[in-house]
């Protein structure tokens, strides 16, 4: 899905997918509350002719790509990715006539998958102090335009992978969550797998029981995950430090019990991974221990 197709989708159908209802409406525009922020008075209007928002409250507007990024505090490609995931009635004619959005990478050829060995991608690990994870991970070398390239892969559910190196972060194939499943009532959500990563390696330190995890990859994936997390009797959320973070905090709990916000943990950092980079709990607790 391009921009051009995404803003062609009713907005109002898009909000709705999102949880917003609107407070009145006419045939020619519709009133939300704010989907931004807490409010008692609906300042957000619909344009219906044009699918145009105006949000008076704040003096900005603009069309459907304009409100995800603002909504997700995503990129276009972020917003154009959890597009094509959705659902949209008045999307479906053009989706199944243009199955070659099937990939995010669609121009790429995977040439090698083996064990994380690099030393560049070692160093980068250690770099995010999670070198000593890499059960999780793969070596992925790939050739896209011409060139080849390499770095370290993290498999979604779809069988597509997120590339990381120093220089890049993409996708290869089809954008999903990733889950690792352990037949366990209890469930661990984190924003990306560098976060999960970091998680793994406190988690005893944490004194917290095994769990399943689900990584989203992307926050602009939380809507995959809903209908799932109703299996679940506990669930923790480990999201970043963000408004896009408040926001799939705030839906998980709305649809949820027994759901725990954990980033009191790493308050003052802007991740999980942010925290352990930062703050290295590991090493303070070899420091005290050093000290008795």
């Amino acid at each position: 899905m391009n921009c051009k197709q995404f803003n062609s989708i009713k907005l109002e159908e898009v909000l709705q997918i999102l949880g917003h209802l609107p407070t009145k409406q006419t045939e020619k525009e519709a009133w939300f509350l704010n989907p931004f922020a807490k409010e008692n008075h609906a300042s957000f209007k619909i344009n219906k002719n044009l699918n145009y928002w105006y949000l008076h409250s704040e003096g900005i507007g603009g069309n459907n790509v304009n409100f995800m990024k603002k909504y997700l505090n995503a990129s276009v490609k972020e917003v154009l990715e959890w597009a094509e995931n959705q659902n949209f009635s008045s999307f479906q004619q053009q989706k199944t006539s243009n199955s070659k959005l099937e990939n995010l990478s669609k121009n790429h050829e995977i040439i090698e998958i083996k064990n994380v060995q690099h030393p560049a991608l070692l160093e980068y690990l250690k770099e995010r102090n999670v070198e000593n994870q890499t059960q999780f991970l793969q070596e992925i070398h790939y050739r896209m335009n011409d060139k080849n390239y390499f770095g370290i892969g993290f498999k979604n559910d779809s069988g597509g992978y997120e590339i990381r190196n120093k220089y890049s972060k993409i996708c290869l194939g089809k954008k999903d969550v990733s889950t690792i499943k352990s037949n366990l009532n209890s469930v661990r959500i984190f924003e990306g797998f560098f976060d999960f990563l970091s998680f793994k390696n406190v988690e005893n330190f944490l004194e917290k029981e095994p769990s399943n995890y689900i990584i989203l990859n992307s926050v602009s994936m939380i809507h995959n995950i809903k209908n799932s997390l109703k299996d679940y009797e506990n669930i923790e959320l480990y999201f970043d430090n963000d408004e896009a973070g408040n926001r799939a905090v705030e839906m998980i709990e709305n649809e949820n019990k027994n759901v725990e916000d954990c980033r009191i943990l790493y308050s003052d950092f802007k991740d999980l991974n942010d925290w352990l980079i930062n703050k290295n709990p590991l090493n303070e607790r070899q420091l005290k221990h050093r000290r008795r």
